[in-house]
């Protein structure tokens, strides 16, 4: 099978490197806009060689869109519009709005919206691990939206990859998303901005950091250009969970401030039910 992916960076690196380490590709072309990442895709073995975007298309049997989601929602339409038998999957962590733009083409069957629920903090082509998706959960949207055929070849592909599959529509997708995985790295971000704020008055608050604090605010070192349109995508049911959010932050800076041992231990013991989610 011949795969073209386009957009080279963590997810798109990772995922050229799962194809070729299931012998799953019998060629890999990449594409990117950015030449640097060009270069270092192939000098890692992540693809066999780079090519335009039309050119990559055409000599495929399937496309991988990893791009950020502002930019695949724009390119969808033109995508679909040049495929012939070819199979597009796109890996995007909001699904909505590049499935309403998606059905504007009539080759709308041919595209398969995917969110595979894995990343890390580090983002380009370098960031590119080996074995990224095992054991790991994909989401594949609108499913009833895409030809048999495809939908059985990305399915096959996300299982020969080591992936359980879970279906479901892109809305319910993107409200999910905004519990598991959007707030978190908003939390990241503004806890960072928090402590950098009080580093000005304190350069010690760094040297106090240990691997409690490092886990907590690790996504904030997360890619600005993929991260900041997806909050924008998905803006109103983060906006939900944010809201939520706050009310909770609420109640911990009331518990301090009335001095209520019982009611803070109660919001502890609250949170701890988390252990039935995550081991």
């Amino acid at each position: 099978m011949k795969v073209a992916v386009i957009g080279l960076g963590l997810i798109g690196g990772s995922m050229a490197l799962a194809l070729k380490d299931k012998n799953l590709a019998s060629s890999l072309v990449g594409v990117d806009a950015n030449p640097e990442h060009q270069q270092k895709a192939l000098a890692l073995g992540l693809v066999d060689a780079v090519a335009g975007m039309e050119e990559a298309v055409d000599a495929s049997d399937l496309i991988v869109l990893a791009v950020p989601v502002n930019i695949a929602s724009q390119m969808i339409v033109p995508l679909l519009n040049r495929l012939t038998h070819q199979v597009l999957f796109d890996v995007g962590s909001t699904k909505q709005s590049i499935c309403t733009a998606a059905d504007a083409s009539p080759n709308r069957n041919r595209f398969v919206a995917t969110h595979p629920m894995w990343g890390t903090e580090y983002s380009g082509p370098t960031s590119a691990v080996h074995g990224a998706f095992e054991n790991k959960a994909v989401v594949i949207c609108n499913s009833e939206a895409s030809d048999a055929d495809a939908l059985e070849k990305t399915s096959s592909i996300y299982q020969a990859l080591g992936m359980h599959l879970l279906y479901m529509d892109a809305a319910a997708h993107d409200i999910h998303a905004a519990y598991i995985s959007h707030i978190s790295h908003i939390s990241s971000f503004a806890l960072a901005n928090t402590v950098l704020e009080k580093e000005r008055e304190d350069n010690a608050i760094f040297e106090m950091a240990s691997g409690g604090f490092e886990s907590t605010v690790r996504l904030a070192k997360s890619n600005p250009e993929m991260w900041m349109p997806i909050f924008m995508q998905n803006k109103e049911n983060i906006l939900d969970v944010l809201n939520e959010h706050i009310s909770q932050l609420r109640k911990f800076k009331s518990s301090l401030e009335k001095e209520d041992e019982g009611f803070l231990l109660e919001l502890i013991n609250n949170a701890n039910r988390i252990r039935r989610i995550i081991k």
